[in-house]
């Protein structure tokens, strides 16, 4: 993991630094279960492009939160898992779904 660069003085925009965007949360939520190949998280997240999600991979494991593992294999396969830093994001993906849920309930 490297050092980053800067952290903010708020614990709260330091955790936005880390997982603030649309990719990275549907990204850990569909990490959570278990490890996944690129083309499974592209096609459960749906509309990303393969160039953001390459780009949001790389920066997540820069950062600590996902494993990349490259196997020796032709055509060499790539897989994806959560660090235990990811998964300590665990709460906080719940209790984002736990609020859409009852927004959704009230609003749907």
């Amino acid at each position: 993991m490297q050092a980053p660069k800067e952290l903010p003085a708020c614990p709260v925009e330091t955790t936005l630094m880390l997982i603030g965007d649309k990719w990275k949360v549907l990204i850990l939520r569909d990490l959570m279960p278990g490890t996944k190949r690129f083309g499974e998280l592209k096609k459960s997240i749906g509309s990303v492009s393969q160039k953001v999600l390459t780009a949001q991979l790389r920066d997540m494991e820069e950062s600590g939160l996902i494993d990349r593992t490259v196997y020796a294999e032709v055509p060499p396969r790539v897989e994806y898992s959560l660090t235990d830093l990811g998964r300590s994001l665990k709460p906080i993906l719940d209790a984002m779904r736990n609020w859409g849920e009852g927004y959704q309930a009230q609003n749907g």
